[in-house]
């Protein structure tokens, strides 16, 4: 899963919701330093990877983009996963998607300290451009893989997933919001058994 869904799935918790975020700048256990709820978000996070990974719906998706993109189907899902959250927000949350981003900015904000120092450079990027709410518009997600294929040097190809997206849009959400169900349900109780 992608930025949205992993911040959504921290459930509230401003110190699990940073590690969340920041799991995938940390390399092995190199977060041992950090605040035990930062910690225990890294470790949501990779569960949550592990999860998606080995989902069998998951891969049914990342099937139908292997052809073209080879090893990179699995980042362009998670993509993907993320705009169809973003786009049906109000079916999993009752905070306005507007509301609840800014307040996420606002927490890295607060937590600068904290975040790796690549974080701390692409925050205000991310901020600037608002790339989250950005990702539940089509316009959005195709700047978002634009990107990711600048930061391949082209070799991904990613920026041409918007046809795919655009093409097999029923099937890619349909798979989404069977699999995010289930995702919720095991990520809730790995938060609940991290946080007891």
């Amino acid at each position: 899963m992608n930025y949205l869904a992993h911040i959504f799935l921290s459930f509230d918790h401003a110190e699990v919701t940073i590690g969340n975020f920041i799991a995938d700048s940390i390399r092995g256990k190199k977060y041992k330093h950090l605040p035990i709820p930062v910690q225990k978000g890294i470790i949501l996070h990779r569960a949550i990877d592990t999860f998606t990974d080995a989902h069998p719906t998951v891969r049914k998706s990342t099937k139908r983009l292997h052809k073209n993109y080879s090893h990179y189907s699995g980042v362009i899902v998670d993509i993907f996963y993320d705009h169809f959250l973003a786009k049906n927000w109000a079916n999993y949350s009752a905070v306005p998607l507007p509301i609840f981003v800014d307040n996420f900015y606002d927490l890295l904000e607060d937590n600068l300290a904290i975040l790796p120092l690549n974080v701390q450079r692409m925050m205000p990027y991310m901020i600037t451009d608002n790339w989250i709410l950005s990702y539940a518009k089509l316009e959005g997600i195709a700047r978002v893989l634009e990107g990711m294929n600048r930061r391949t040097k082209n070799r991904s190809k990613m920026n041409f997933a918007i046809v795919d997206l655009e093409e097999h849009y029923d099937k890619f959400e349909s798979e989404f919001t069977s699999f995010f169900e289930e995702l919720t349900v095991f990520s809730k109780q790995k938060y609940i058994s991290l946080c007891e």
